[in-house]
């Protein structure tokens, strides 16, 4: 088993950073949109349901997923990025 190496301050940061603004549009599209805003999205109408019905049932659940795709993108990344910059660093 490895020892991993404690958080780094640049990536730390950026990765929070990153959850928040995740975690900001997971709420918006499945509270916003799927409960508090589903009244004025049921005037419209998607494949035969209305959209703020779709929006709880399949859409909240649609963005999460897409949202996990960029989360794993952006991660992998971040942790490139920092092991760059490591390795560019004078070692003395």
């Amino acid at each position: 088993m490895t020892q991993s190496s404690p958080p780094r301050p640049g990536v730390w940061k950026r990765s929070l950073r990153l959850i928040a603004i995740l975690l900001a549009i997971w709420f918006t599209a499945s509270l916003g949109l799927g409960v508090l805003l589903a009244e004025p999205l049921n005037r419209i109408w998607v494949g035969g349901f209305p959209l703020g019905f779709w929006f709880a049932q399949q859409g909240a659940i649609l963005i999460f997923l897409v949202l996990l795709l960029v989360n794993a993108i952006a991660m992998d990344r971040i942790e490139r990025d920092a092991d760059r910059s490591e390795d560019t660093e004078d070692p003395s």
